[in-house]
């Protein structure tokens, strides 16, 4: 009887092999579909992607730029009038990879900024940059872009991508506070302080209520970490660029401690013409010398703001 059963069990196991096992037909049909995706990828990658000057329209969206925050300083205009600027330096933009409707489904850049020694990346990191035929970068980022606005692999992206007086829109991560109470984080009141508040003037108060419900509602503004999240300054001013050194000089403070990485794209809502903005990219002369270039100042106007105030 165990030697009948083991025979049927063996004939079983064959069986099912057999069944399971795809035929020559179906392995056939298997290589031909392998190889009609690999000529449809073939047929994508060879899209041809020009570095050449356009023409932007009201819709068009350009590429961003990845820039350093190197500090705050104050400047006095022909006025006197003093401005807070922030100074960002764009430390090498490259366009690292790009994505079409045809092979990711939208329309995208990827902007590496600065450098970084092959031992210091991930495995993945490194295969990544090979196969773009790019320099290794420090830092990454992906910005939508419009068909009209594609540049190819390898452009450089610099300071003249972005023009004196026009608004950007600044986003980076903001510096950490630690752990900070509810008026420091919240800008809570807090209790009074003087009378009827002993030991707890700067206490949130009342978090939860009685026996109904009995509990704290989620999202409830209390102490906790403060800091370390991504924020956007808009309509940030652009005063100056300095071509030479790859400097963007702004009015006005933007998120991030002074070395963090920021990421600068024309503003959403103060537009500028479309007709001063160079598309897709600023694309430099070959016999351009870099280090005679003079700096770009926005214009502030002819008229006196302190003599209009009066």
């Amino acid at each position: 009887m165990a030697a009948a059963s083991r025979g049927l069990v063996l004939r079983l196991n064959q069986f099912l092999l057999r069944s399971l096992s795809p035929s020559p037909a179906a392995l056939y049909n298997t290589s031909q579909l392998r190889m009609f995706c690999a000529e449809a990828e073939k047929e994508d990658d060879s899209r041809v992607i020009e570095a050449k000057p356009g023409v932007m329209t009201r819709d068009s969206k350009r590429s961003g730029a990845i820039a350093v925050k190197c500090g705050m300083t104050a400047l006095w205009d022909k006025w006197g009038a003093r401005i807070p600027i922030t100074i960002l330096w764009l430390d090498d933009n490259i366009v690292s990879q790009v994505k079409i409707p045809e092979k990711e489904g939208f329309c995208a850049l990827q902007v590496g900024c600065g450098q970084k020694k092959e031992k210091h990346l991930r495995k993945p990191e490194v295969g990544h940059f090979r196969a773009q035929g790019v320099p290794m970068k420090r830092k990454l980022r992906e910005f939508p872009v419009t068909e009209d606005a594609l540049l190819p692999v390898g452009t450089s992206i610099d300071v003249r991508h972005f023009v004196p007086g026009q608004y950007v829109d600044v986003t980076g991560i903001t510096k950490g506070k630690g752990f900070q109470g509810g008026m420091k984080r919240w800008n809570f009141d807090g209790m009074p302080a003087s009378h009827g508040a002993s030991k707890s003037h700067r206490s949130i108060g009342s978090t939860g209520q009685r026996d109904a419900p009995g509990k704290v509602f989620k999202g409830k503004k209390m102490a906790g970490h403060m800091g370390v999240e991504q924020r956007t300054v808009k309509n940030v001013w652009v005063y100056k660029i300095d071509p030479a050194r790859n400097l963007l000089w702004v009015k006005g403070q933007v998120p991030g401690a002074t070395g963090n990485f920021v990421f600068i794209r024309d503003a959403v809502y103060k537009k500028l013409d479309v007709s001063l903005l160079p598309f897709p990219t600023y694309f430099a002369p070959e016999d351009e010398d870099p280090e005679k270039l003079e700096s770009l100042v926005a214009d502030i106007g002819d008229t006196d703001p302190f003599m209009a105030a009066d």
